[in-house]
């Protein structure tokens, strides 16, 4: 434990504190009261050894995270995994993470895989980069690496055989692949595109403070996505316009307990003080499905994704829903918070949600605690029927927020992570872009605004047939930010909305691709050009 806490230290004394916090899952691991009870029952039934026993219950749990299919939950089975390496290494008196510390002489690290631990403990004037036959780019590794600023390809699969001790390597991290032995043209060409990006990054400094508005005068408001309340620091570096979606789900899960009233106000106090007088929207717990919550009775489902799962869950799970409603409506004095709630697929459930607000509202007001009588209420439109009863949804809520990666999977009928059908998962799909314009008109019908907080908020081919369609605001990660904010600064409405007419009229999802991407490219073609 004091291995772990003293790297967090080095960390946020390096770094900052949020790749410092990418530990906290590794503490949390350690103190896990069901791994630690697993592990003394190998020792008392089985007779084994302390190092087979933590071996064998961390690599059941790391099995249960892997095969998850949430992307994000599933990478976690490599932090499990770190942990039970310094545990064993502990335990068999060996050093823990030396190797990549101790570099004799500046070289590109090659191995099966490389855990968060070996990369914070990593020198970036001795490793210039590394390569790894698996992983993500969503790992805790990714994350570091980035932080790190080492270039680094994750996951290159069996090829990475064909890399050998003393060879030149060329690393292209943005677009994910190695150049063996480069010629001197390569060379040459990856020069000049170090040189373009960081003339890119130097105009995209210049616009930080700019708003997101067209050449013609319309403004979009552009908005962060963030996920824990120290991610307000790069909220505030990336030139966003307060938070469009607060993911505070990812305040419950990789822990022992739940988080109690208390530290739920710090979160969301936190943000709104550090972002007011800018909008945060609060999504309320979306739980369940590919989001593991151990606290909860959850039962085995055939299809968790079209199961009991986020206000489904929060409506009968009572007790922890007021207890985050109680939280945002006492942190709401702070700042303008916005409460949204996720996976609505009828009016019932909207007025269910709203019941226990209210409630909420009137326990505070009856212990003379303070909060905003006027916090404006949102809802997902994540499903078909969401969209389609966008009319009836809108008089009854200030604002929408279509999560298209849910949108698009429910009404395509796809699972993006199934290889035999990932092609079938098409943004630019006509269904997908009526519903959406179904859904922006409703919400103008209304008064009401209409944001999109899915990753077609952050693709910047489709930006503009977004805005064309009629939304009002996006919102994405905060490394996006200046991105789609240079080009909604490099496009006129007129534009968009003459991509959106032919996109609505238009039967073939590659087409209207084709078209969209045409305009973003035309309109900001360094960022389509290479890896910049």
């Amino acid at each position: 434990r004091s291995q772990i806490v003293a790297m967090q230290d080095r960390l946020r004394e390096a770094m900052g504190a949020k790749e410092a916090l990418i530990f906290d899952s590794h503490l949390l691991v350690l103190e896990d009261p069901m791994l630690l009870e697993e592990v003394s029952r190998f020792i008392r039934e089985d007779l084994v050894s302390a190092e087979y026993a933590f071996y064998s219950a961390s690599e059941k749990y790391a099995n249960a995270l892997a095969n998850v299919e949430d992307a994000y939950l599933s990478e976690r089975a490599a932090d499990v995994r770190d942990v039970t390496q310094r545990v064993l290494a502990n335990l068999m008196g060996r050093p823990t993470c030396a190797g990549l510390a101790d570099l004799a002489e500046p070289c590109i690290v090659v191995a099966h895989d490389l855990t968060p631990s070996d990369t914070a403990m990593m020198d970036s004037a001795k490793v210039l980069g590394f390569v790894t036959e698996v992983g993500s780019r969503t790992s805790h590794t990714a994350i570091l690496a980035r932080s790190l600023r080492i270039p680094a390809v994750l996951g290159l699969g069996g090829t990475i055989g064909e890399l050998k001790s003393g060879q030149s390597v060329l690393i292209d991290g943005f677009n994910g692949f190695v150049v063996i032995e480069p010629s001197d043209q390569t060379l040459f060409e990856y020069g000049q595109l170090v040189d373009r990006q960081a003339s890119i990054e130097e105009s995209l400094e210049v616009i930080h403070d700019d708003a997101a508005e067209t050449k013609d005068g319309h403004r979009i408001i552009l908005s962060a996505n963030i996920e824990l309340a120290t991610d307000v620091e790069g909220v505030l570096q990336s030139g966003a316009t307060g938070v469009g979606l607060f993911r505070t789900e990812f305040l419950f899960i990789n822990r022992s307990d739940l988080p109690d009233e208390k530290e739920q106000f710090a979160a969301y106090r936190r943000v709104a003080e550090s972002l007011a007088p800018d909008p945060v929207i609060i999504r309320t717990l979306d739980l369940g499905g590919d989001k593991l919550l151990s606290h909860v009775n959850l039962a085995e489902e055939m299809n968790p994704f079209l199961g009991w799962r986020a206000i489904r869950l929060c409506l009968e799970e009572k007790d922890l829903f007021r207890t985050q409603l109680r939280a945002i409506l006492r942190a709401s004095v702070f700042g303008d918070l916005k409460i949204m709630y996720p996976m609505v697929s009828g009016v019932e459930e909207l007025e269910a949600a709203n019941v226990l607000l209210d409630e909420c509202r009137a326990q505070l007001r009856a212990e003379g605690t303070a909060f905003a009588d006027a916090i404006e209420i949102g809802v997902m439109i994540e499903t078909p029927s969401a969209a389609m009863i966008a009319d009836s949804l809108a008089k009854r809520v200030q604002f929408f927020s279509i999560g298209t990666n849910d949108l698009i999977q429910y009404t395509l009928a796809v699972d993006r992570l199934n290889e035999k059908i990932a092609h079938l998962y098409e943004p630019t799909h006509p269904g997908i872009l009526r519903l959406i314009k179904a859904t922006v008109d409703a919400g103008q019908a209304h008064g009401i605004w209409t944001g999109v907080c899915g990753e077609m908020a952050s693709d910047l081919a489709v930006v503009p047939l977004l805005l064309g369609l009629g939304v009002a605001e996006l919102s994405v990660t905060p490394s996006m930010v200046p991105r789609v904010k240079m080009l909604i600064r490099s496009i006129e409405m007129s534009q968009a909305r003459e991509l959106a007419a032919f996109a609505l009229d238009s039967d073939s999802p590659k087409e209207i691709l084709t078209r969209a991407e045409a305009l973003a490219k035309a309109a900001v073609p360094d960022f389509f050009e290479g890896s910049a």
